[in-house]
C-alpha cells in the first residue's frame, strides 16, 4: 500500500472514495501482490514455484476485488500474470507504479512534479534519465525533502522555487485545488498532467489559464507497453527501486500498517507480509 495524500486505497481506507465502478465495499484491495504459483495449468505457461507479479484477481465471489491481490492466495487467469526475476525480490511490487508513472510521462519532459511519495520519485527517476535539465520535485513536507540524492533531480518547498516557466507539471498530489498554483508557473502554451486521483471536483480559474493557453491531460492506468518499457530500464540498470520500500508488516498485523502507510510521512511503501498465513 502507498501512502498517497489522495490515493485510492487511502481514500477507500478513509471512507472518501467517490463512486467509481468496482470501488466500495466490501472490497479486496492490494493490486500490487508478489507470490508464487502453487498450481498452474497445463496451457497456462508458468510452472509451480515461479515468481510472479499480480496485479489484482477477482476470486471472491460478491465481494469486490477491483484491486483483489491483498489475500494468501488468489486465483487468477494466467494472463494477469507477470512472472518476475527472483533478483527483484520484494520491489516487484513496484513494478505496476512504475509502469504508471511512465505512462503519465507519455514521451513528454517532465520539468516539475508535484509530490515526492513513491510514484512522485519513481517518476522523478523516469524523468531524470534523458533529461538535459534535472526535473524538480515540490514537497510540502520536510521529512521528505530527502531520497533525491543520486537520481538527478532536485526536491524543494514550493516557496522556495522561483520559476514560473515550466513546459510540463506533472501532479501527484490528488489536490483538487491545486491547479491555481500550478497554472501560474506554466509557460506560454504549457501542460499541467493530472496523475492524482482526486475525490473532488477538479476546477481552475479561466483567465491565467486563458492567457497562457494551458493544456490540460489526463493520466490513468499504464498499458502492457508501459510495463513493457519499466522492464527494460530495469534490466539495463538504468532505473533503480532501491530506497522505495521503508515498512514492512506481517498481514495479522494490518490495522496498524494502515494507520502507518497513511499517517506516518516517513512511510513510503508498505509491504504486508502473507508468507506465514494458510
Amino acid at each position: 500500500m502507498e501512502r498517497h495524500q489522495h490515493g485510492t486505497e487511502r481514500l477507500l481506507w478513509s471512507g472518501q472514495m467517490p463512486e467509481f465502478p468496482g470501488m466500495g465495499y466490501p472490497l479486496v484491495p492490494g493490486y500490487e501482490s508478489v507470490g508464487r504459483v502453487i498450481f498452474a495449468g497445463a496451457e497456462s505457461g508458468l510452472s509451480v514455484g515461479q515468481r510472479v507479479f499480480v496485479p489484482g484477481a477477482r476470486c471472491y465471489g460478491e465481494v469486490r476485488g477491483l484491486f483483489g491481490g491483498a489475500a494468501s492466495r488468489i486465483v487468477a487467469p494466467a494472463s494477469r500474470l507477470l512472472p518476475v526475476a527472483e533478483n527483484f525480490g520484494e520491489q516487484a511490487v513496484l513494478l505496476t507504479l512504475a509502469a504508471t508513472a511512465y505512462h503519465a510521462i507519455a514521451g513528454a519532459t517532465v520539468e516539475l512534479i508535484v509530490g515526492h511519495g513513491v510514484l512522485g520519485r519513481l517518476l522523478a527517476r523516469i524523468a531524470a534519465l534523458d533529461a538535459a535539465t534535472p526535473p524538480v520535485v515540490w514537497e510540502t513536507n520536510p521529512a521528505r525533502h530527502s531520497g533525491a540524492d543520486g537520481y538527478g533531480y532536485n526536491v524543494m518547498s514550493p516557496d522556495d522555487d522561483p520559476r514560473r516557466d515550466y513546459r510540463c507539471i506533472c501532479d501527484m498530489s490528488g489536490d483538487a485545488t491545486i491547479l491555481d498554483r500550478l497554472v501560474a508557473r506554466l509557460a506560454r502554451g504549457g501542460e499541467i498532467v493530472l496523475a492524482g486521483f482526486y475525490h473532488a471536483p477538479v476546477a481552475f480559474t479561466f483567465p491565467p489559464a486563458f492567457m497562457r493557453e494551458a493544456r490540460f491531460r489526463i493520466a490513468a492506468e499504464f498499458q502492457p507497453a508501459d510495463l513493457a518499457a519499466v522492464q527494460a530500464l530495469l534490466d539495463s540498470g538504468r532505473l533503480s527501486l532501491d530506497g522505495l520500500i521503508t515498512h514492512r508488516v506481517a498481514a495479522t498485523d494490518a490495522a496498524s500498517a494502515y494507520r502507518t502507510a497513511f499517517g506516518d510521512p516517513t512511510c513510503l511503501k508498505m509491504i504486508l507480509d502473507w508468507r506465514n498465513l494458510s
